[in-house]
This record gives C-alpha cells, structure tokens and sequence, in this order.
C-alpha cells in the first residue's frame, strides 16, 4: 500500500489551496485611502509592475467626499502590456 500522495492529488490540493488563499486575502478593504494606494502599489510591484503615477487624486483628496479617487495615472507601453498580461494570467486562475 502507497501512503505517497498521487500527482493527481497534489496537483488538486494545490488548486484548492490557492483559490482558497484568493478567497481569504489577509486584509480585504483599506480603512484610508493612502492605504489603498499602498496595498495596490505593493501588489503591483510584487508583479514586477511600478506605477509612477499611482496616487490620491487631489481635487477629490481634498474635499469633503468620503471616498477619495485614487490616481492610476499614466505609464509607458512596456509597464501597460506588462499589467495586461498579469491580469490576464489572474484572469485564467
């Protein structure tokens, strides 16, 4: 009797493992806007993908709005088909 799991087993209990890490991020909102700004930066750079621009929107920063826009801001084509691509990888899993 084998007490080895098979390939087949492994490779399901890893699927399994990482849709349930995508369910349950380790902190799913922001409580401040400057952190959202932060969790996005730090999950782009972790992809290899730097947003220059990346930021709080000032206009609405700076009025009585609850919820500031946050400022993707530009980028060249190699940062934009780069994220095209990490999204699309997300997108398959």
């Amino acid at each position: 009797m084998n007490l080895q799991p098979s390939v087949e087993e492994l490779a399901v209990k890893n699927r399994t493992a990482a849709a349930n890490a995508r369910r349950r991020p380790e902190r799913l909102l922001a409580l401040t806007t400057e952190e959202a700004v932060e969790q996005l930066d730090q999950a782009l750079r972790a992809v290899g993908i730097i947003l220059p621009s990346l930021g709080i929107d000032p206009v609405t920063g700076a009025s009585e709005q609850p919820f500031p826009l946050v400022r993707l801001g530009c980028c060249n084509m190699t940062v934009a088909a780069r994220l095209a691509a990490v999204l699309r990888k997300a997108a398959e899993t």
